[in-house]
């Protein structure tokens, strides 16, 4: 029987907010400073001033060695205070953690280094606040600093590094000192993408070769899914599923988009996408402060790991239809026979006049697409997204 090297049990999070209350005048203020100089308010049921906030509530999962565990959800979902309690920089409120072995984190850029000192002075300082002996931070100094690409500057002070030097030399030394787990947020996506690609092989290497159990939390869902084979979906503090990464996500993006998207204050109020027979159509109902003679909607529709698939735009394929100056309307877009798989889809949408940009929104809408391509017992792994028509010729 395996043993979990993490095991995480009703774990909470508790955080209070003050809201402090506004005086009508400059007497009220007066007044309340005067009558209590010292002390701090109590929390008043109706007052507002004191309000507390679960940041994590009653969180329970395992992790094997040897795991790849991607942690997703929206912002504000408790990701990076779940991260912050695994690598005991904060304390929970309640529940129990048990991690076996040593634990190196990334959470921010360059934690642990102080700008004052060279990159090398650095390696040595943050390895020792990883609890790594000076043999060892020896052993392993020309890998990270290889592994960084910062040869030329690793005695220049780290505050005249760049983001990415940072980054660089921050993830190669947390990643090279060979802990039992190593904690990753989202901070590679500082690095440029070379780097960022070699940071995943690193971390797919650090797990798969060295039995090494990787915790990560990224928004891009493509990487998560290409480094993790495990999922933890976080909302509003709670964990809402636990299971192979493929399925975390899926559940993660039917639960946060639809076909329809309503926006306030905003040019374009409404937008939709529908599959009707073999096309798609997507339509925006729009309102401006002025007249336009062309509205304009263009669209990317991608995978749900957020990669491109197709798009379009008036510029690209101009519509054939006049118009007519108008401040409000609708505008549609009818794809015809896209021959998708399927399958669940993310559509990006920007609206403009021919001119000038008015609206964008990234990911608005999703749409489930159903016996399209006629051809769906194929995976989608095995053939992409899109099924096209093919002719094929022979000669001898």
């Amino acid at each position: 029987m395996s043993h979990p090297i993490i095991r995480v049990e009703n774990l909470g999070k508790k955080y209070t907010l003050s809201h402090q209350e506004k005086a009508s005048t400059f007497r009220d203020a007066l007044t309340q400073r005067l009558s209590n100089p010292f002390r701090r308010s109590a929390s008043k049921p109706n007052g507002g001033q004191l309000e507390e906030f679960w940041a994590l509530k009653d969180v329970s999962f395992e992790v094997q060695q040897g795991d790849r565990v991607g942690i997703i959800g929206r912002n504000g979902a408790g990701k990076s205070t779940l991260l912050k309690i695994l690598s005991r920089i904060t304390a929970p409120t309640h529940g129990e953690i048990r991690i076996k072995g040593r634990v190196a984190s990334l959470l921010e850029v360059g934690t642990g280094f102080h700008p004052e000192l060279t990159g090398r002075e650095n390696i040595f300082l943050n390895g020792a606040i990883l609890g790594m002996s000076k043999a060892e931070i020896n052993r392993k100094f020309d890998e990270i600093v290889a592994f960084a690409e910062v040869e030329r500057f690793i005695d220049t002070p780290v505050k005249r590094y760049s983001s990415g030097m940072y980054v660089r030399l921050a993830f190669a030394v947390a990643a090279h000192l060979e802990p039992e787990v190593l904690i990753v947020d989202e901070v590679l996506a500082v690095g440029d993408s070379t780097f960022q690609q070699k940071c995943l092989g690193k971390m797919e290497d650090v797990s798969k070769n060295s039995g090494r159990t990787v915790v990560f939390v990224s928004h891009n869902m493509a990487t998560v899914e290409k480094l993790c084979n495990k999922g933890i979906f976080l909302k509003h503090g709670n964990l809402i599923e636990t299971a192979s990464i493929t399925q975390a996500i899926q559940y993660y993006m039917g639960q946060i988009e639809s076909n329809v998207a309503i926006f306030k204050n905003s040019p374009v109020r409404r937008a939709t996408a529908d599959q009707v027979g073999k096309v798609i159509e997507i339509t925006a109902e729009y309102e401006l402060d002025r007249e336009i003679t062309l509205p304009s909607l263009g669209f990317v529709i991608s995978d749900y790991l957020g990669n491109p698939i197709l798009g379009c735009n008036p510029v690209v394929s101009p519509p054939t239809q006049p118009t007519t100056p108008s401040k409000s309307g609708i505008v549609k877009a009818s794809i015809q026979s896209p021959k998708l798989l399927n399958g669940t889809y993310r559509i990006s949408l920007w609206f403009g006049d021919g001119r000038k940009d008015f609206f964008h929104q990234q990911d608005c809408l999703t749409l489930e697409v159903i016996n399209m391509a006629d051809v769906n017992q194929l995976p989608s792994a095995l053939v992409g997204p899109v099924f096209p028509t093919c002719q094929w010729s022979f000669s001898s």
